[in-house]
């Protein structure tokens, strides 16, 4: 049985568990790799020199759950997951300096290796799931005489006939897919009722990543990963550079906007894909606001901004059941914003649409 899937790391954890289920799966991604917010970024610098940056997830933690604690401990075991063991704090920008030192080994921080996307390539390559990159789903049809699902690209041609869909794509079924594709929303939400209304339109928390590169490491900052207090335009720091199995060539980090100063600037410019110029003055100003830390920043080789313009969701549409399910025409929905806006949560939510896809797919 054929079953289509619009991807994430929800998404991925999804069609890996149905694969392994039995149940082939096909997975369908515009960008040219796998991840979403847990991609990985390759740049190169005008001189040659090759960058790599989690520009979106840092990392991860979990819980107690013994579905994702088996999914840890499986991909630790294959290298694709590492501890990051790196003490957590809070920055002041009034006093000028760090509070809230977390204590080591208080709270587990997980990374892919050697990049954030290592997970989701390494799911999307498993037996049973096609991966398609490049390839948006422009449109999702069904059929009540043949009983299956028809996908359609952004151009209109056929992507094929599937027996049950998942769609880990909050913007499958809302206004904003029109607003940044001109391009009709790929679901009537009319025709299923199953599935809330409110998932027409999920708040989110748009952000803009800063990746800079430095020729020698930062020695004046004690902290590697840190949150910002007080700072109207950044949310928190990492260092790339720290995580196990990264390069040590140069010094990588990665600053997040805060969701005020993002929402300030789309205001202005549109939910269109940002200009290169709007895209150099968000880097600049960020670049400044982390030098007027006075924590001895020198300037950076590589300075480079990119917009999650809807990558982090502001609410949670399905605490309970984990997912939405329609059970009669096999259309799941699973992704964080179903039940917490991080990385544990997209997890918890594919797993709960892979067994509802199973349960419903075995009764064909």
């Amino acid at each position: 049985m054929k079953r289509g899937c619009l991807f994430s790391v929800s998404g991925a954890v999804c069609a890996s568990t149905l694969a392994k289920n039995g149940i082939s799966v096909t997975l369908f991604e515009s960008a040219r790799g796998p991840g979403g917010r847990m991609s990985q970024r390759r740049e190169m610098t005008e001189d040659g020199r090759e960058l790599h940056f989690d520009h979106g997830a840092p990392y991860f933690s979990v819980s107690n759950n013994p579905g994702v604690l088996r999914l840890i401990c499986e991909w630790q075991s294959k290298g694709l997951v590492d501890e990051w063991n790196e003490k957590f704090a809070t920055f002041d920008f009034a006093s000028k300096q760090f509070l809230d030192i977390e204590q080591e080994g208080l709270d587990k921080k997980y990374v892919g290796v050697p990049g954030m996307n290592s997970i989701c390539k390494s799911l999307c390559q498993e037996p049973g799931v096609e991966s398609r990159f490049g390839v948006g789903v422009g449109k999702l049809e069904w059929s009540d005489n043949e009983d299956s699902w028809s996908l359609m690209g952004l151009n209109g041609e056929s992507l094929g006939s599937f027996k049950g869909v998942v769609t880990s794509d909050k913007s499958t079924f809302s206004q904003r897919f029109t607003n940044v594709t001109g391009k009709t929303v790929p679901i009537d939400m009319g025709k299923f009722p199953e599935i809330p209304l409110k998932m027409t339109e999920i708040p989110v928390n748009p952000c803009f990543a800063l990746m800079l590169a430095f020729e020698e490491p930062l020695t004046e900052i004690p902290i590697r990963a840190f949150s910002f207090k007080k700072s109207k335009v950044l949310h928190r720091a990492f260092c790339d550079s720290s995580k196990p199995g990264r390069s040590s060539n140069s010094e990588c980090w990665v600053l997040h906007s805060t969701a005020e100063y993002a929402q300030d600037v789309i205001a202005q410019t549109g939910l269109q894909k940002p200009s290169s110029a709007t895209l150099a003055k968000v880097a600049e100003e960020l670049f400044q606001e982390f030098q007027s830390t006075k924590l001895g920043i020198p300037p950076a080789f590589f300075k480079k901004a990119h917009r999650w313009g809807s990558a982090f969701p502001a609410i949670s549409i399905a605490e309970d059941e984990k997912c939405l399910w329609d059970a009669k025409k096999r259309l799941a929905v699973c992704g964080d914003f179903c039940v917490s806006p991080d990385v544990e949560g997209a997890i918890i939510s594919g797993l709960a649409a892979a067994a509802k896809c199973s349960e419903g797919l075995c009764r064909l």
